[in-house]
């Protein structure tokens, strides 16, 4: 059955937007048993965590994937993902990191900050900012401001009109699977935990980027 909701729709935690792909994620595992999903890359074995201010999406898509890559031992392995895809998206402030265990060393951190004057102006050119953007998601913490969103309608059906946001192109995904679409979202209070991100283009400004001995410097 599809449900959809009209007009502005607002949860505080965008995690509590998630309670109806239960059902995707269902779907996930018996895309993955029946080999319906693939990735859309070879993903490395890290996964990274991002935090923002604000992201302001446009065109917003969701729908439940499969990420394959190797472990750090060169293991393979398969992460169930709920890939994010907007048309344009502005982000204020904001963090991404991860963690590399060095031998000898223990573990680094690699810390990248961007858009971080935008908090203090507000201005679009201080934003982060990028086009034809997908997110290859495992957690997202956030509060959450959606326009004419959709919920429920099958993966393959999912843009809107002739060229929009859909599944992302050239990769795999079951066309009948759960999926929800938006006119456009606000997430604000962001925590997010990702295998990859893929982008049309990325514009970084204010980019500052540093390695860290420890954890301590973790984005969360």
């Amino acid at each position: 059955m599809k449900s959809q909701v009209r007009g502005g729709t607002r949860w505080k935690r965008f995690a509590v937007v998630m309670v109806p792909s239960m059902a995707a994620t269902a779907a996930i595992g018996v895309g993955l048993a029946q080999g319906a999903l693939a990735a859309s890359f070879a993903i490395s074995g890290q996964e990274f965590k991002v935090t923002t201010d604000k992201l302001e999406g446009t065109e917003f898509v969701q729908y439940g994937s499969i990420a394959k890559g190797n472990t750090l031992e060169g293991k393979p392995f398969a992460a169930p993902v709920a890939v994010s895809g907007f048309d344009t998206a502005k982000i204020t402030n904001m963090c991404q990191s991860v963690v590399t265990p060095v031998p000898g060393l223990g573990d680094i951190t690699l810390r990248l900050e961007a858009g971080t004057d935008a908090a203090k102006t507000g201005k679009d050119e201080d934003k982060v900012q990028a086009k034809d953007i997908y997110l290859d998601v495992s957690y997202l913490d956030a509060d959450a401001d959606f326009k004419n969103i959709d919920i429920g309608v099958a993966a393959g059906s999912l843009p809107k009109r002739e060229g929009g946001q859909g599944i992302q192109p050239d990769t795999q995904a079951n066309p009948n699977g759960f999926a929800q679409r938006a006119d456009s979202v606000t997430l604000s209070n962001v925590k997010q935990k990702a295998w990859a991100t893929t982008a049309a283009t990325f514009k970084l400004p204010d980019l500052s980027l540093s390695l860290h001995r420890g954890t301590s410097k973790e984005c969360f």
